[in-house]
């Protein structure tokens, strides 16, 4: 008897609801055959999957190891089958995303229209959060990170789009302050701190061969950058801000950049990235959607804006 994709199926409904019952409404059968395609593949394996009670189900040891390898290949067998539809039928089906919530709100929500009218069969549940996320154990199928923040499990990156932070401040800080001519400058101003952690109260800048690492006394930390921005231009110091969130502004006269030749680098990066197991990243529907993404940021955005 060889292993079908029913039976990874049911096994990993089951290991997902802890319910058969729930699992045979999920799957469109009868619990009988949920039953049945289980001890099927426990018999085919030569081990107990679950551990059964009169009140519950859970995974046994055996069942949780095998419960990766059995979700990776039903992900496969789902890729291949689209790929050999795609060229004759519309493509379908859900994407699950998760992303940062500030470029997520800023940059991503202001894309996925557009990517959801051009693939009508398509779903999209969108996640915003700023936390380290498991992709496997949470389901997600593409997990869009900064660079420098990227999980340490076993995924394939794709870089999406490019990040400048930039040193900026308002005119009227810089009214009551000597706008900094150079880095060390810094550290006689108040800064505006896009923080998580108390010991990165330290700015790292490069020109060149040339690196900086600036020690700021901060008056205000917050762990969401809408609020430094919120801050920068109500003038309550100099703030390192990633372009999507500041260009606009700094275009508008309403934030000016300061020592536009020093490279800012900061702890997350400056580049946003797909992150997906190998088996979602060939998934179609995720190709399209990280093709269409990189392509849409692929311009520059101070560029547009003529900074």
């Amino acid at each position: 008897m060889m292993i079908s994709a029913e039976m990874l199926s049911s096994f990993a409904k089951v290991a997902e609801t802890l319910s058969v019952g729930r699992s045979a409404i999920a799957l469109k059968v009868t619990k009988s055959v949920v039953s049945k395609r289980i001890a099927q593949l426990e018999a085919h394996l030569g081990v107990t999957l679950f551990s059964r009670s009169t009140r519950r189900i859970v995974l046994t040891s055996a069942g949780e190891l095998y419960l990766e390898h059995a979700r990776r290949a039903l992900a496969e067998l789902h890729a291949a089958e689209e790929l050999l539809l795609a060229s004759r039928s519309e493509i379908k089906g859900p994407i699950r995303i998760t992303a940062p919530v500030s470029w997520g709100q800023r940059v991503l929500c202001k894309l996925l229209p557009e990517f959801l009218k051009m693939h009508p069969g398509i779903e999209i549940e969108l996640t915003l959060a700023d936390r380290m996320v498991d992709i496997a154990f949470e389901r997600f199928d593409l997990a869009l990170r900064w660079s420098a923040s990227l999980p340490k499990q076993d995924l394939v990156s794709t870089p999406i789009a490019k990040i400048d932070w930039l040193l900026t401040a308002s005119p009227s800080y810089l009214a009551l302050q000597d706008e900094p001519k150079t880095p060390e400058d810094l550290a006689h101003h108040s800064t505006l701190f896009y923080w998580r952690e108390p010991s990165d109260q330290w700015w790292v800048m490069s020109a060149g061969q040339s690196q900086r690492r600036i020690p700021v006394k901060s008056r205000y930390q917050v762990d969401n950058p809408e609020a430094v921005l919120e801050a920068c231009l109500q003038g309550l110091g100099i703030a390192q801000l990633p372009d999507y969130l500041c260009a606009q502004a700094i275009s508008d006269g309403q934030l000016r950049q300061m020592l536009p030749g020093w490279i800012q680098q900061t702890r997350f990066g400056n580049l946003i990235t797909a992150l997906a197991p190998p088996e979602r990243m060939r998934n179609l529907r995720n190709r399209l959607l990280i093709d269409f993404l990189s392509q849409s940021e692929g311009a520059n955005l101070l560029k547009q804006l003529n900074l």
